[in-house]
């Protein structure tokens, strides 16, 4: 029996039709939400989905057999790399719904600050593991807290330049769960919590515009029972809090022309993407959304029992990267549209419509198979080494 053929015999198999069973979810999502427009381009959307599908596939399946300690050597210049995109975007990108986060290649368009996240869990991994080797005074946990920290500051900085909130919020989740699990600690991260949780009336009062304001006060005033302009401010987060309500137990059924969605209450641009899971819920009712956050649950679940059983304390970072990723777009996503949290754009993993997120989030699953595919494989396993390594400059 061939390595390669080993291996493809050895894929956690449960959790690849789990990934199939919410792309092919979300595939209809889309269909539900864009079938009925007028534009050509907004009511193909789900055929563009399709093709990205594949091409996440691909990639997932590339990266899930190659052995994932080989990003020791390029995960660093992968990380530099979508930085630098980064900032060449938060100058000179392209404008989309008031966010300067678009880099335009002329035949596609592609979101670097995803990119930067994927790059970001990469590099955060090989830090926390490997940085106590370089020099002993980054065995101190401060020290290596301040430099991960820093890791994580640069890219967040940008991306809230460029006006995209929900996507830098994603990294405080993402960091959290790695530092936790990178032998960090737990004194040093109640400090950060409680420091952060300090500034964030500064942050609010002083940090955010006077639109980002109004989409948490309005809400609050929403959960209050008081009025809102449900024409402006309001618009949105009521018309998706109706959506969700008018759905019920079993829904209004798919294709419906009836709904709120096909009525053109929700915004086109917005229903195939930030508010998917108003137009589902609507649809599918409320057994149609728990089906779903049902498949997100499993699918954390069995990240987490791939962290278990990896072979190193990389490879268990790389997967608590991905799950805190995964779960801060799960969260923040069905929250903003349940008005539990304030309306931001980020995605729905699997579901919303997104070329760059949907390749990115296939990438780093892939990642999570590599992981359960190489656990047995110890660290003394096969594997080219360069005849100068990084350590002995460093020593």
């Amino acid at each position: 029996m061939t390595p390669l053929f080993r291996k493809l015999l050895g894929m956690h198999w449960l959790l690849i039709a789990n990934i199939i069973a919410l792309l092919i979810f979300g595939v209809f999502a889309i269909y539900s939400a864009c079938w009925a427009r007028e534009q050509a381009d907004l009511a193909n959307k789900w055929r563009d989905q399709i093709l990205w599908i594949i091409v996440g596939l691909v990639i997932f399946l590339v990266v899930a057999l190659i052995d994932y300690r080989w990003l020791r050597y390029c995960g660093l210049p992968l990380y530099l790399v979508a930085t630098l995109l980064l900032i060449y975007t938060s100058f000179f990108g392209a404008t989309i719904n008031g966010t300067q986060g678009w880099l335009d290649l002329g035949f596609i368009l592609i979101q670097p600050s995803q990119l930067a996240i994927a790059s970001g869990v990469i590099a955060l991994s090989l830090a926390l593991s490997t940085l106590h080797r370089f020099h002993p005074a980054l065995r101190n946990p401060f020290i290596r807290l301040l430099v991960t920290g820093l890791m994580v500051a640069i890219p967040f900085a940008f991306v809230l330049k460029q006006g995209d909130f929900g996507s830098a919020i994603v990294w405080m989740p993402v960091f959290g769960a790695m530092v936790l699990i990178g032998n960090i600690p737990f004194r040093y991260l109640a400090v950060i919590i409680l420091t952060a949780t300090m500034l964030m009336p500064f942050a609010f009062f002083f940090g955010l515009k006077d639109y980002q304001k109004k989409r948490i006060t309005v809400q609050i005033d929403m959960l209050q029972g008081k009025k809102v302009d449900i024409q402006n401010e309001g618009y949105s987060a009521h018309n998706n809090l109706l959506a969700i309500g008018s759905g019920g137990l079993a829904g209004k059924g798919f294709k419906n022309p009836d709904t709120i969605n096909n009525k053109s209450f929700i915004s086109p641009d917005t229903a195939i993407n930030d508010f998917i899971f108003a137009v589902l819920a609507e649809e599918h009712g409320f057994r149609g959304s728990m089906l779903m956050l049902g498949g997100f649950l499993l699918l954390l679940l069995q990240c987490i029992y791939v962290a278990f059983y990896s072979r190193d304390m990389m490879g268990r970072l790389l997967v608590a990267g991905v799950v805190g990723l995964i779960f801060a777009h799960l969260f923040q996503n069905v929250g903003m549209n349940l008005l539990i949290m304030p309306i931001t754009g980020i995605p729905l993993p699997f579901i919303s419509y997104g070329g760059t997120f949907m390749v990115v989030t296939l990438f780093l699953m892939g990642l999570v198979q590599s992981v359960w595919i190489h656990r047995d494989q110890g660290d003394n396993s096969p594997l080219p080494k360069p005849r100068l390594q990084v350590e002995h400059l460093l020593n």
